[in-house]
């Protein structure tokens, strides 16, 4: 007999409306090549470093990003410098998961690369010892070596060449 008033209650609910409140239904956000290369980066988080690594025993930063384009049938160069040279130039204000994000960290050249995620992170390879791992755009030593952005994928889902 308990479930009887919750369900009246829950009835009711539905038939009482509020005028200008009725909306149409939402349709489902779209996914892009972009999701699909941040989860799929996201669900490596943890997997050792390893330097020249681009597989799921060890990745370097380069070979992560390759290694994920790859999963969603897109090639892209093997280092860090020639993925910056080779993709399409996304302003940082315009970033969406999937894009690849480029630092000048030891070298006046880009030598290190992540892949955002959203929300100001992105994933990446770091260094030795160190997994697979999040980073934070927002502020700190990677805002301070963040040299640019770039993206093989357009918003329809065809690669941008």
């Amino acid at each position: 007999m308990r479930a009887a008033p919750v369900l009246a209650g829950a009835v009711l609910a539905t038939l009482i409306t509020v005028p200008g409140c009725v909306s149409a239904p939402r349709e489902p956000p779209r996914s892009t090549p972009g999701d699909a290369i941040a989860a799929l980066a996201a669900s490596l988080i943890g997997t050792p470093y390893q330097f020249g690594g681009a597989d799921a025993a060890g990745f370097d930063c380069s070979g992560l990003a390759r290694y994920v384009h790859e999963r969603v049938g897109l090639s892209i160069p093997r280092t860090a410098a020639e993925q910056q040279r080779a993709a399409h130039p996304v302003p940082i204000a315009q970033l969406a998961p999937g894009d690849l994000v480029f630092f000048r960290i030891r070298k006046r050249s880009v030598d290190h690369v992540g892949i955002y995620a959203g929300g100001g992170r992105f994933i990446h390879a770091p260094r030795a010892g160190v997994a697979v791992a999040y980073g934070d755009l927002a502020g700190g030593f990677y805002a301070r070596h963040l040299a640019g952005a770039g993206r093989f994928w357009d918003a329809a889902g065809a690669p941008v060449r």
